[in-house]
Protein backbone atom coordinates (compact mmCIF):
# COMPACT_ATOMS: atom_id res chain seq x y z
CA UNK A 1 0.00 0.00 0.00
CA UNK A 2 1.49 3.31 -1.12
CA UNK A 3 0.19 6.87 -1.19
CA UNK A 4 1.63 10.03 -2.71
CA UNK A 5 2.08 13.08 -0.49
CA UNK A 6 2.38 16.42 -2.29
CA UNK A 7 3.24 19.81 -0.84
CA UNK A 8 1.60 22.21 -3.27
CA UNK A 9 2.53 25.65 -4.48
CA UNK A 10 6.01 25.02 -5.92
CA UNK A 11 6.88 26.28 -9.38
CA UNK A 12 8.34 23.56 -11.59
CA UNK A 13 11.55 24.13 -13.53
CA UNK A 14 14.11 22.21 -15.55
CA UNK A 15 13.69 19.43 -18.06
CA UNK A 16 12.24 15.94 -18.17
CA UNK A 17 12.53 13.08 -20.66
CA UNK A 18 9.24 11.47 -21.69
CA UNK A 19 9.08 7.66 -21.59
CA UNK A 20 7.89 5.27 -24.27
CA UNK A 21 4.18 5.23 -25.05
CA UNK A 22 2.09 2.92 -22.88
CA UNK A 23 -0.60 2.46 -25.52
CA UNK A 24 1.96 1.59 -28.18
CA UNK A 25 3.93 -0.77 -25.94
CA UNK A 26 0.95 -2.91 -24.93
CA UNK A 27 0.19 -3.51 -28.63
CA UNK A 28 3.74 -3.90 -29.96
CA UNK A 29 4.94 -6.34 -27.27
CA UNK A 30 2.30 -9.02 -28.06
CA UNK A 31 2.69 -8.31 -31.79
CA UNK A 32 6.24 -9.69 -31.48
CA UNK A 33 4.64 -13.13 -31.02
CA UNK A 34 3.64 -13.04 -34.71
CA UNK A 35 7.30 -13.27 -35.79
CA UNK A 36 9.28 -16.47 -36.38
CA UNK A 37 12.32 -15.15 -34.54
CA UNK A 38 13.30 -12.87 -31.63
CA UNK A 39 12.41 -9.18 -31.56
CA UNK A 40 14.33 -6.53 -29.61
CA UNK A 41 12.06 -3.66 -28.56
CA UNK A 42 13.52 -0.45 -27.18
CA UNK A 43 12.04 2.51 -25.27
CA UNK A 44 9.70 0.20 -23.34
CA UNK A 45 8.26 2.03 -20.31
CA UNK A 46 8.63 0.44 -16.87
CA UNK A 47 4.97 0.49 -15.87
CA UNK A 48 2.54 -2.04 -14.46
CA UNK A 49 0.63 -2.54 -17.73
CA UNK A 50 3.85 -3.54 -19.50
CA UNK A 51 4.68 -5.97 -16.69
CA UNK A 52 1.24 -7.59 -17.07
CA UNK A 53 1.63 -7.86 -20.85
CA UNK A 54 5.04 -9.51 -20.46
CA UNK A 55 3.45 -11.95 -17.98
CA UNK A 56 0.83 -12.83 -20.61
CA UNK A 57 3.54 -13.35 -23.22
CA UNK A 58 5.43 -15.65 -20.83
CA UNK A 59 2.27 -17.63 -20.05
CA UNK A 60 1.74 -18.21 -23.77
CA UNK A 61 5.24 -19.66 -24.07
CA UNK A 62 7.19 -16.65 -25.30
CA UNK A 63 10.62 -16.07 -23.78
CA UNK A 64 11.08 -12.60 -22.31
CA UNK A 65 14.55 -11.24 -21.61
CA UNK A 66 15.21 -7.76 -20.20
CA UNK A 67 18.35 -6.42 -21.89
CA UNK A 68 18.30 -3.17 -19.90
CA UNK A 69 15.75 -1.03 -18.07
CA UNK A 70 13.99 0.00 -21.30
CA UNK A 71 14.85 -2.79 -23.77
CA UNK A 72 13.13 -6.17 -24.01
CA UNK A 73 13.89 -9.19 -26.18
CA UNK A 74 10.92 -11.43 -26.99
CA UNK A 75 11.45 -14.87 -28.53
CA UNK A 76 8.09 -16.17 -29.82
CA UNK A 77 9.24 -19.56 -31.08
CA UNK A 78 8.06 -21.47 -28.00
CA UNK A 79 4.47 -20.21 -28.03
CA UNK A 80 2.10 -23.17 -27.76
CA UNK A 81 -0.44 -22.19 -25.11
CA UNK A 82 -3.53 -20.60 -26.67
CA UNK A 83 -5.26 -19.86 -23.35
CA UNK A 84 -3.65 -17.27 -21.02
CA UNK A 85 -4.88 -17.35 -17.44
CA UNK A 86 -8.07 -15.52 -16.56
CA UNK A 87 -6.48 -13.78 -13.59
CA UNK A 88 -3.69 -12.28 -15.69
CA UNK A 89 -6.04 -11.18 -18.46
CA UNK A 90 -8.33 -9.27 -16.11
CA UNK A 91 -5.45 -7.13 -14.80
CA UNK A 92 -5.51 -4.78 -17.81
CA UNK A 93 -7.69 -3.69 -20.70
CA UNK A 94 -5.20 -4.18 -23.52
CA UNK A 95 -4.84 -7.87 -22.65
CA UNK A 96 -7.40 -8.49 -25.38
CA UNK A 97 -4.63 -8.00 -27.96
CA UNK A 98 -3.61 -11.57 -27.14
CA UNK A 99 -6.77 -12.63 -28.97
CA UNK A 100 -5.81 -10.92 -32.24
CA UNK A 101 -2.27 -12.29 -32.06
CA UNK A 102 -3.29 -15.88 -31.35
CA UNK A 103 -6.03 -15.84 -33.98
CA UNK A 104 -3.64 -14.42 -36.54
CA UNK A 105 -0.88 -16.94 -35.84
CA UNK A 106 -2.80 -20.10 -34.92
CA UNK A 107 -6.39 -19.51 -36.05
CA UNK A 108 -7.67 -20.26 -32.55
CA UNK A 109 -7.68 -18.75 -29.04
CA UNK A 110 -9.48 -18.73 -25.70
CA UNK A 111 -8.88 -15.62 -23.59
CA UNK A 112 -10.54 -14.15 -20.52
CA UNK A 113 -12.47 -10.91 -20.71
CA UNK A 114 -10.12 -7.97 -20.11
CA UNK A 115 -10.07 -5.70 -17.06
CA UNK A 116 -8.63 -2.21 -16.61
CA UNK A 117 -9.96 1.12 -15.34
CA UNK A 118 -13.68 1.62 -14.76
CA UNK A 119 -14.21 4.60 -17.04
CA UNK A 120 -17.37 3.40 -18.74
CA UNK A 121 -18.49 0.86 -21.29
CA UNK A 122 -15.67 -0.32 -23.53
CA UNK A 123 -17.46 -3.10 -25.36
CA UNK A 124 -15.58 -5.58 -27.51
CA UNK A 125 -18.37 -5.85 -30.08
CA UNK A 126 -16.30 -4.13 -32.77
CA UNK A 127 -13.39 -6.51 -32.11
CA UNK A 128 -15.74 -9.48 -32.56
CA UNK A 129 -17.25 -7.91 -35.67
CA UNK A 130 -13.79 -7.62 -37.22
CA UNK A 131 -12.75 -11.17 -36.32
CA UNK A 132 -15.98 -12.58 -37.70
CA UNK A 133 -15.47 -10.67 -40.96
CA UNK A 134 -12.07 -12.39 -41.24
CA UNK A 135 -13.74 -15.78 -40.94
CA UNK A 136 -13.55 -16.56 -37.21
CA UNK A 137 -16.36 -17.95 -35.12
CA UNK A 138 -16.45 -16.04 -31.84
CA UNK A 139 -18.44 -16.79 -28.69
CA UNK A 140 -18.38 -15.12 -25.28
CA UNK A 141 -19.21 -17.58 -22.52
CA UNK A 142 -18.43 -17.77 -18.81
CA UNK A 143 -16.12 -14.76 -18.84
CA UNK A 144 -14.05 -16.13 -21.73
CA UNK A 145 -13.86 -15.21 -25.40
CA UNK A 146 -13.66 -18.34 -27.57
CA UNK A 147 -12.48 -17.79 -31.15
CA UNK A 148 -11.82 -20.42 -33.79
CA UNK A 149 -11.52 -20.88 -37.54
CA UNK A 150 -12.77 -23.75 -39.67
CA UNK A 151 -9.55 -24.24 -41.65
CA UNK A 152 -6.96 -23.01 -39.14
CA UNK A 153 -6.44 -19.51 -40.49
CA UNK A 154 -8.20 -16.23 -41.16
CA UNK A 155 -8.92 -14.76 -44.58
CA UNK A 156 -8.72 -11.17 -45.80
CA UNK A 157 -11.99 -9.23 -45.81
CA UNK A 158 -13.65 -5.83 -45.67
CA UNK A 159 -14.08 -4.56 -42.08
CA UNK A 160 -16.15 -1.45 -41.32
CA UNK A 161 -16.25 -0.14 -37.76
CA UNK A 162 -19.39 1.62 -36.52
CA UNK A 163 -17.15 4.24 -34.92
CA UNK A 164 -13.38 4.72 -34.75
CA UNK A 165 -12.01 2.42 -32.04
CA UNK A 166 -8.34 2.11 -31.18
CA UNK A 167 -8.61 -1.32 -29.56
CA UNK A 168 -10.54 -2.96 -32.37
CA UNK A 169 -8.39 -1.32 -35.08
CA UNK A 170 -5.24 -2.68 -33.44
CA UNK A 171 -6.72 -6.12 -32.81
CA UNK A 172 -7.86 -6.58 -36.41
CA UNK A 173 -4.45 -5.39 -37.64
CA UNK A 174 -2.78 -8.01 -35.46
CA UNK A 175 -5.11 -10.72 -36.70
CA UNK A 176 -4.90 -9.76 -40.38
CA UNK A 177 -1.16 -9.53 -41.12
CA UNK A 178 -0.77 -13.31 -41.60
CA UNK A 179 -4.09 -13.91 -43.38
CA UNK A 180 -4.66 -14.97 -46.95
CA UNK A 181 -5.61 -12.02 -49.14
CA UNK A 182 -6.32 -8.36 -48.48
CA UNK A 183 -8.01 -6.87 -45.42
CA UNK A 184 -9.41 -3.34 -45.61
CA UNK A 185 -10.32 -1.60 -42.35
CA UNK A 186 -12.64 1.36 -42.86
CA UNK A 187 -13.40 4.02 -40.23
CA UNK A 188 -10.14 3.01 -38.57
CA UNK A 189 -8.64 4.81 -35.58
CA UNK A 190 -5.80 7.19 -36.48
CA UNK A 191 -3.96 7.58 -33.16
CA UNK A 192 -0.12 7.72 -33.16
CA UNK A 193 0.14 4.33 -31.43
CA UNK A 194 -1.91 2.75 -34.25
CA UNK A 195 0.69 4.10 -36.69
CA UNK A 196 3.51 2.89 -34.44
CA UNK A 197 2.12 -0.64 -34.43
CA UNK A 198 1.82 -0.57 -38.23
CA UNK A 199 5.45 0.56 -38.51
CA UNK A 200 6.53 -2.26 -36.20
CA UNK A 201 4.59 -4.86 -38.20
CA UNK A 202 6.06 -3.55 -41.45
CA UNK A 203 9.56 -3.72 -39.96
CA UNK A 204 8.88 -7.44 -39.37
CA UNK A 205 7.86 -7.83 -43.03
CA UNK A 206 4.12 -7.12 -42.98
CA UNK A 207 2.36 -5.11 -45.70
CA UNK A 208 0.26 -2.53 -43.84
CA UNK A 209 -0.64 0.70 -45.61
CA UNK A 210 -2.75 3.71 -44.68
CA UNK A 211 -2.20 3.72 -40.91
CA UNK A 212 -2.92 7.23 -39.68
CA UNK A 213 -5.86 7.56 -42.08
CA UNK A 214 -9.38 6.19 -41.75
CA UNK A 215 -8.69 3.37 -44.25
CA UNK A 216 -5.99 0.80 -43.49
CA UNK A 217 -5.12 -1.87 -46.08
CA UNK A 218 -3.34 -5.04 -44.99
CA UNK A 219 -2.07 -7.54 -47.53
CA UNK A 220 -1.43 -10.83 -45.74
CA UNK A 221 2.05 -12.35 -45.85
CA UNK A 222 3.26 -15.89 -45.22
CA UNK A 223 5.68 -15.06 -42.41
CA UNK A 224 7.06 -12.27 -40.27
CA UNK A 225 10.67 -12.14 -39.08
CA UNK A 226 12.25 -10.81 -35.91
CA UNK A 227 13.48 -7.22 -35.85
CA UNK A 228 14.76 -4.34 -33.71
CA UNK A 229 12.34 -1.49 -33.02
CA UNK A 230 11.99 1.57 -30.76
CA UNK A 231 8.59 2.63 -29.39
CA UNK A 232 7.39 6.23 -29.82
CA UNK A 233 7.29 8.61 -26.83
CA UNK A 234 4.13 8.80 -24.73
CA UNK A 235 1.83 11.57 -25.95
CA UNK A 236 -0.30 11.48 -22.79
CA UNK A 237 2.63 11.54 -20.36
CA UNK A 238 3.91 14.62 -22.19
CA UNK A 239 0.42 16.14 -22.03
CA UNK A 240 0.26 15.52 -18.29
CA UNK A 241 3.51 17.42 -17.77
CA UNK A 242 2.04 20.22 -19.90
CA UNK A 243 -0.98 20.29 -17.58
CA UNK A 244 1.30 20.41 -14.53
CA UNK A 245 3.21 23.35 -15.99
CA UNK A 246 -0.02 25.16 -16.86
CA UNK A 247 -1.56 24.63 -13.41
CA UNK A 248 1.54 25.87 -11.58
CA UNK A 249 2.52 28.69 -13.97
CA UNK A 250 5.85 26.97 -14.62
CA UNK A 251 8.34 26.72 -17.47
CA UNK A 252 9.71 23.25 -18.23
CA UNK A 253 11.33 21.50 -21.18
CA UNK A 254 10.00 18.16 -22.43
CA UNK A 255 12.62 16.03 -24.19
CA UNK A 256 12.25 12.90 -26.29
CA UNK A 257 8.83 13.90 -27.70
CA UNK A 258 7.33 14.06 -31.18
CA UNK A 259 5.92 17.62 -31.34
CA UNK A 260 3.51 16.72 -34.16
CA UNK A 261 1.79 14.14 -31.92
CA UNK A 262 1.25 16.82 -29.26
CA UNK A 263 -0.50 19.37 -31.47
CA UNK A 264 -3.98 18.13 -30.50
CA UNK A 265 -3.01 18.85 -26.86
CA UNK A 266 -0.90 22.00 -27.22
CA UNK A 267 -3.63 23.69 -29.29
CA UNK A 268 -6.08 23.58 -26.36
CA UNK A 269 -3.52 24.53 -23.75
CA UNK A 270 -2.53 27.48 -25.93
CA UNK A 271 -6.16 28.62 -25.82
CA UNK A 272 -6.11 28.72 -22.02
CA UNK A 273 -2.93 30.79 -22.04
CA UNK A 274 0.04 28.41 -22.09
CA UNK A 275 2.87 29.15 -24.49
CA UNK A 276 5.06 26.71 -26.39
CA UNK A 277 8.32 27.13 -28.22
CA UNK A 278 10.82 24.84 -29.90
CA UNK A 279 14.26 24.10 -28.54
CA UNK A 280 16.63 25.25 -31.32
CA UNK A 281 19.19 22.65 -30.27
CA UNK A 282 16.80 19.68 -30.05
CA UNK A 283 14.06 18.91 -32.61
CA UNK A 284 12.64 16.28 -30.23
CA UNK A 285 11.91 18.81 -27.46
CA UNK A 286 9.40 21.53 -26.64
CA UNK A 287 9.44 24.22 -23.97
CA UNK A 288 6.18 24.75 -22.05
CA UNK A 289 5.43 28.07 -20.34
CA UNK A 290 2.42 28.03 -18.03
CA UNK A 291 0.13 31.09 -18.02
CA UNK A 292 0.06 33.68 -15.24
CA UNK A 293 -3.73 33.77 -15.62
CA UNK A 294 -5.66 30.78 -16.93
CA UNK A 295 -8.37 31.62 -19.46
CA UNK A 296 -11.75 29.92 -19.58
CA UNK A 297 -12.21 27.64 -22.62
CA UNK A 298 -14.48 24.88 -23.84
CA UNK A 299 -13.09 21.39 -24.43
CA UNK A 300 -14.60 18.43 -26.27
CA UNK A 301 -12.88 15.05 -26.41
CA UNK A 302 -12.76 13.40 -29.82
CA UNK A 303 -10.87 10.61 -31.60
CA UNK A 304 -7.41 11.62 -32.84
CA UNK A 305 -6.58 14.22 -34.11
CA UNK A 306 -9.14 15.68 -31.70
CA UNK A 307 -8.43 16.38 -28.04
CA UNK A 308 -7.71 13.03 -26.34
CA UNK A 309 -10.07 11.58 -23.74
CA UNK A 310 -6.95 10.51 -21.82
CA UNK A 311 -6.17 14.23 -21.24
CA UNK A 312 -9.68 15.28 -20.20
CA UNK A 313 -9.24 14.99 -16.44
CA UNK A 314 -5.90 16.82 -16.50
CA UNK A 315 -7.16 19.83 -18.46
CA UNK A 316 -10.33 19.96 -16.37
CA UNK A 317 -8.12 20.24 -13.28
CA UNK A 318 -6.26 23.19 -14.81
CA UNK A 319 -9.58 24.87 -15.69
CA UNK A 320 -10.55 24.75 -12.00
CA UNK A 321 -8.23 27.79 -11.67
CA UNK A 322 -9.45 29.64 -14.79
CA UNK A 323 -11.06 33.06 -14.80
CA UNK A 324 -14.72 32.31 -15.49
CA UNK A 325 -16.67 29.17 -16.39
CA UNK A 326 -15.44 26.49 -18.79
CA UNK A 327 -17.36 23.62 -20.33
CA UNK A 328 -15.84 20.15 -20.81
CA UNK A 329 -17.67 17.60 -22.95
CA UNK A 330 -16.67 13.92 -22.86
CA UNK A 331 -17.75 12.02 -25.98
CA UNK A 332 -15.72 8.81 -25.65
CA UNK A 333 -16.38 7.19 -22.25
CA UNK A 334 -19.28 7.31 -19.79
CA UNK A 335 -17.51 7.42 -16.41
CA UNK A 336 -14.67 9.84 -17.10
CA UNK A 337 -15.98 12.36 -14.56
CA UNK A 338 -15.78 10.09 -11.51
CA UNK A 339 -12.76 12.07 -10.30
CA UNK A 340 -14.79 15.31 -10.00
CA UNK A 341 -15.89 14.50 -6.44
CA UNK A 342 -12.21 14.27 -5.48
CA UNK A 343 -11.51 17.71 -6.96
CA UNK A 344 -14.47 19.09 -5.02
CA UNK A 345 -12.76 17.95 -1.81
CA UNK A 346 -10.01 20.37 -2.79
CA UNK A 347 -12.39 23.28 -3.34
CA UNK A 348 -13.18 22.92 -7.05
CA UNK A 349 -16.57 24.09 -8.30
CA UNK A 350 -17.74 21.63 -10.94
CA UNK A 351 -21.22 20.55 -11.96
CA UNK A 352 -21.60 17.40 -14.06
CA UNK A 353 -24.66 16.66 -16.17
CA UNK A 354 -24.22 13.43 -18.10
CA UNK A 355 -21.22 13.87 -20.37
CA UNK A 356 -20.84 17.60 -19.76
CA UNK A 357 -19.02 19.30 -16.89
CA UNK A 358 -19.29 23.02 -16.16
CA UNK A 359 -16.14 24.18 -14.35
CA UNK A 360 -16.39 27.47 -12.44
CA UNK A 361 -12.91 28.77 -11.82
CA UNK A 362 -11.80 29.38 -8.22
CA UNK A 363 -8.90 31.42 -6.87
CA UNK A 364 -7.13 28.37 -5.42
CA UNK A 365 -7.41 24.68 -4.64
CA UNK A 366 -6.65 23.42 -1.14
CA UNK A 367 -4.78 20.23 -0.31
CA UNK A 368 -6.88 17.32 0.95
CA UNK A 369 -6.90 13.50 1.15
CA UNK A 370 -8.09 12.19 -2.24
CA UNK A 371 -8.16 8.94 -4.19
CA UNK A 372 -7.11 8.03 -7.72
CA UNK A 373 -10.15 6.24 -9.12
CA UNK A 374 -8.48 5.40 -12.45
CA UNK A 375 -5.21 6.00 -14.31
CA UNK A 376 -5.86 9.44 -15.79
CA UNK A 377 -7.92 10.57 -12.79
CA UNK A 378 -4.85 9.80 -10.70
CA UNK A 379 -2.75 12.01 -12.95
CA UNK A 380 -5.31 14.77 -12.47
CA UNK A 381 -5.04 14.43 -8.69
CA UNK A 382 -1.28 14.92 -8.96
CA UNK A 383 -1.76 18.05 -11.09
CA UNK A 384 -4.25 19.35 -8.52
CA UNK A 385 -1.90 18.61 -5.64
CA UNK A 386 0.99 20.41 -7.32
CA UNK A 387 -0.95 23.68 -7.61
CA UNK A 388 -2.97 23.46 -4.36
CA UNK A 389 -2.29 25.27 -1.11
CA UNK A 390 -1.16 22.84 1.57
CA UNK A 391 -0.68 19.08 1.51
CA UNK A 392 -2.49 16.61 -0.73
CA UNK A 393 -2.45 12.88 -0.01
CA UNK A 394 -3.38 10.56 -2.89
CA UNK A 395 -4.36 6.95 -2.32
CA UNK A 396 -5.03 4.34 -5.01
CA UNK A 397 -1.76 5.19 -6.75
CA UNK A 398 -1.51 1.71 -8.27
CA UNK A 399 -3.76 3.12 -10.99
CA UNK A 400 -1.19 5.84 -11.74
CA UNK A 401 1.68 3.35 -11.86
CA UNK A 402 -0.14 1.42 -14.57
CA UNK A 403 0.71 4.15 -17.06
CA UNK A 404 3.40 6.54 -15.77
CA UNK A 405 7.03 5.51 -15.42
CA UNK A 406 8.94 6.91 -12.42
CA UNK A 407 6.40 9.74 -12.19
CA UNK A 408 7.32 10.76 -8.66
CA UNK A 409 11.04 10.84 -9.46
CA UNK A 410 10.48 12.84 -12.64
CA UNK A 411 8.36 15.42 -10.82
CA UNK A 412 10.91 15.67 -8.00
CA UNK A 413 13.53 16.35 -10.68
CA UNK A 414 11.42 19.35 -11.73
CA UNK A 415 11.33 20.69 -8.18
CA UNK A 416 7.99 19.27 -7.05
CA UNK A 417 7.51 18.47 -3.37
CA UNK A 418 6.17 14.95 -3.82
CA UNK A 419 7.03 11.63 -2.22
CA UNK A 420 5.71 8.08 -2.14
CA UNK A 421 4.88 6.87 1.38
CA UNK A 422 4.39 3.20 2.21
CA UNK A 423 1.28 2.59 4.30
CA UNK A 424 0.95 -0.17 6.91
CA UNK A 425 -0.76 -3.33 5.64
CA UNK A 426 -4.34 -3.17 7.02
CA UNK A 427 -4.38 -6.94 7.54
CA UNK A 428 -1.21 -6.74 9.64
CA UNK A 429 -2.71 -3.90 11.69
CA UNK A 430 -5.83 -5.97 12.26
CA UNK A 431 -3.75 -8.92 13.48
CA UNK A 432 -1.78 -6.66 15.83
CA UNK A 433 -4.99 -5.12 17.17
Amino acid sequence: MVKYVIGGGNRLHGEVTVSGAKNAAVAILPAALLADGPCVIENVPQITDVTVMLDIISELGGKVRLLNRSTVEIDPRGVRNLRPSYETMRRMRASYYALGVLLGRFGSAVVGMPGGCDIGVRAIDQHIKGFCALGAEVEVNGGYIHADTSDGRLHGAQVYFDQPTVGATINVMLAAVLTEGMTVIENAAKEPHVVDLANFLNTMGADVRGAGTDVIKIRGVERLSGCNYSIIPDQIEAGTFIAAAAATGSEITLRGVIPKHLECITAKFSELGAEFRDDPNDPDAIVVCGPQKIKRINVKTLPYPGFPTDMQSQITTVLCLAEGASMVTETIFDNRFRYVDELKRMGAKIQVDGKVAVVEGVERLTGAPVRACDLRAGAAMIVAGLCADGVTEIEGVSHIERGYENFVEKLRGLGADIKAVTLPDPEVLQEVG
